[in-house]
């Protein structure tokens, strides 16, 4: 297999693995501080176990996502040295910074873990904020880099060195607080979703009593109030991304659609499949002039073809199915958040319908894998550069050999971890189940 695709197929691998991980430490510390909160408003205890159980659920994670963040920085260096020593002259500062941010996730966890029933409410509500904070600094200053990768600013780049180096123009990048917004809104929409997955299938149990699934149901409910509205917000954050990718990565946005002319009044291609023969998107649902509307912001915005660039530095076209597939899952998520509040809201309804249940049991995996096809999209999308239009991929990466070897060693690996790691909540929770909890409360 080629060098360089078996170096990008080993990170890619490390990446793919750690991005669920990370995703998940930032959402389901927000999904504990709002039970939290419910439970000092209404004095309901059902929100006090679900914070202390998610607790759990979320310290296991963390013990996980931790070395398999140190993987991926170690093969960070070790894959794509040029890179990194780019990110050393210039953009080396998100990482010191992301440092202290841990800190402060890590700290006020251990205080909520061991002394939520030592310490008061406001310290309680302050100690979980302050670990949400730190999980989203932290997601936020490591897309950082991933921002400036996509928009470098901050630097001259001239004869192969960069000169006059200005980390903070580097830090606050064009698409800085649009990629910021994105990630955080995505994380915790995945966050809510895995846990209305978690709720949905205990409401599925055969042998669950009547009080068990009125909890699973609460924390369904919340769980998709929290993922129905990041989904939105999601969703509107997408729109200015696509309007960033006209300004600034127009090659990427015409792979995406599968635009290969310029043209006004550019239709939106959902569907299909990208045929670069015929320069056009087979099977596709041609909506009229929404890619300028969303673009530009009026229907008769010029959007630029891919036929204007060279065609050696063309994206992947499988960057359309990747992008479509992922705004799908979104949506999918989106109307099963408005439709069990609808049901909840109009029909009172006590027990949902066995199907829409099920809907909610797979919609935590398709929130996961909505958040593998955005990060792949962005990848992908911006190949074949690592530092858009300074360096390319084949130029960053190690002269090492022995790069099938390692995937291999890493693929086992993680998928020993993923065993580990779903054996441990197993057992955990099996030795604290939801019923005994409960029935402290009576």
């Amino acid at each position: 297999m080629d060098h360089l695709l078996n170096a990008r197929l080993l990170f890619g691998f490390t990446m793919a693995f750690h991005v669920v991980f990370a995703v998940l430490g930032v959402g389901i510390p927000l999904m504990i501080l709002i039970a939290e909160i419910i439970y000092q408003k209404t004095n309901d205890r059902d929100y006090d176990i679900m914070a202390k159980r998610w607790t759990k659920t979320f310290a296991i994670l963390l013990g996980v996502g931790i070395p398999t963040g140190t993987i991926a920085s170690v093969q960070l260096s070790i894959l794509w040295p040029t890179f990194m020593e780019a990110v050393g002259k210039v953009i080396s500062l998100p990482f010191q910074i992301e440092i202290y941010a841990f800190f402060l996730e890590s700290i006020f966890m251990t205080i909520y873990v061991y002394a939520a029933d030592r310490i008061s409410a406001p310290l309680r509500i302050l100690s979980l904020s302050l670990v949400t904070i730190g999980a989203i600094l932290s997601a936020v200053l490591i897309t950082n880099v991933h921002a400036w990768q996509e928009t470098p600013s901050g630097f001259d780049y001239v004869n192969g060195e960069f000169i006059n180096v200005n980390p903070w123009k580097a830090f606050f990048n064009p698409i800085f607080f649009t990629t910021a917004s994105h990630v955080v809104s995505s994380a915790f929409m995945v966050g809510a979703f895995m846990t209305v997955t978690v709720a949905a299938y205990k409401m599925l149990r055969k042998d669950i009593t009547e009080r068990e699934y009125k909890f699973h149901q609460k924390a369904l409910m919340v769980a998709l109030l929290i993922g129905g509205i990041s989904g939105v917000i999601t969703a509107l954050n997408g729109h200015d991304s696509a309007v960033k990718l006209h300004i600034y990565q127009p090659e990427k946005l015409a792979a995406a659609e599968g635009l290969f002319e310029t043209t006004s009044n550019a239709p939106l291609a959902v569907g299909g499949i990208v045929d670069p023969k015929t320069q056009q998107v087979k099977w596709a649902l041609q909506i009229p002039s929404l890619l300028s509307i969303l673009a530009t912001g009026k229907p008769s915005g010029v959007v630029r073809g891919l036929n204007e660039f060279p065609k050696d530095e063309w994206p992947p076209l499988v960057t359309h199915i990747l992008f479509d597939a992922m705004v799908g899952i979104g949506a999918l998520l989106i109307f099963l958040a408005v439709l069990g509040w609808t049901l909840k809201l109009r029909k009172k309804e006590n027990h949902f319908p066995k199907w829409l249940i099920w809907g909610y049991v797979f919609s935590g995996p398709l929130a996961i894998a909505g958040i593998e096809l955005g990060w792949s999209f962005s990848e992908i999308g911006r190949q074949p550069w690592t530092i858009y239009r300074v360096m390319k991929t084949s130029e960053a990466v190690t002269t090492s050999g022995n790069m099938g070897l390692f995937f291999f060693i890493f693929l086992g690996l993680y998928v020993s971890l993923t065993v580990i790691t779903l054996l441990v909540i197993w057992y955990y929770f099996k030795r604290h189940p939801l019923k005994k909890d409960l029935e402290k409360l009576n």
